[in-house]
C-alpha cells in the first residue's frame, strides 16, 4: 500500500473540514492509498493539549519520510508556512509532491483588462503563490488547480508505486 502525506493548514473549521471532505473523496477513489492526514493524528495535533514544536516537527516529519506522495493543499492567503516546510522536506527527500492550488482568480488569464491591470499598482487580478515553493513542487510533481484534478492526477501517482 502507497503511503501519502496529506500536507494543509488544519487551524479553521472550514480548513478542517475541506481536508476531511478531500481526504474522504481520495480514499473512496483510491482505496490503496494509506493517507497521513496530520489532524487526524490527535496524539500530536490536538489543539486542545501540549505538543511542543520538536515534538510536532519530529513527529510528522517521520511520517512524511516513511510516505511515497506528498499532496500539499496551496490555498489560502499565502502558502501556510507548514506546509511549505514539509515541501521543501520532500523535495529533498524526492518525494513526488502533487499540490492543489484551487483560486478562483487564476481564471481569466486571456482577459485583456486583467492583464493590463497588472500594469497598475495594486491592481492584479491574480492570485500570488510563492515561486520558489512553487519550483520545489513542480520539479518534484505537479499543481494542479481543482479537487477533480487532483483526483484524477492521483492516477498515475497511485499506479505508479503498486506497478
Amino acid at each position: 500500500m502507497k503511503k501519502v502525506y496529506f500536507a494543509s493548514p488544519l487551524f479553521s473549521e472550514m480548513e478542517l473540514a475541506f481536508n476531511a471532505m478531500l481526504v474522504t473523496k481520495i480514499r473512496q477513489a483510491y482505496p490503496n492509498l494509506d493517507i497521513y492526514v496530520p489532524q487526524e493524528q490527535m496524539e500530536i495535533n490536538d489543539k486542545n493539549a501540549y505538543a511542543d514544536s520538536t515534538m510536532i516537527a519530529q513527529y510528522d516529519t517521520k511520517a512524511l519520510l516513511e510516505s511515497q506522495l506528498m499532496i500539499a493543499v496551496l490555498d489560502g492567503v499565502t502558502i501556510d508556512a507548514g506546509v511549505a516546510s514539509e515541501i521543501g522536506i520532500a523535495y529533498q527527500a524526492g518525494i513526488p509532491i502533487l499540490g492543489l492550488f484551487s483560486d478562483s482568480r487564476q481564471k481569466g488569464a486571456d482577459n485583456p483588462q486583467k492583464l493590463d491591470a497588472l500594469q497598475e499598482v495594486c491592481e492584479s487580478q491574480f492570485p500570488y503563490v510563492n515561486l520558489y515553493t512553487a519550483g520545489l513542487i513542480k520539479l518534484r510533481g505537479e499543481i494542479v488547480s481543482s479537487s477533480d484534478e487532483l483526483l484524477e492526477a492521483l492516477k498515475g501517482y497511485s499506479a505508479e508505486k503498486n506497478k
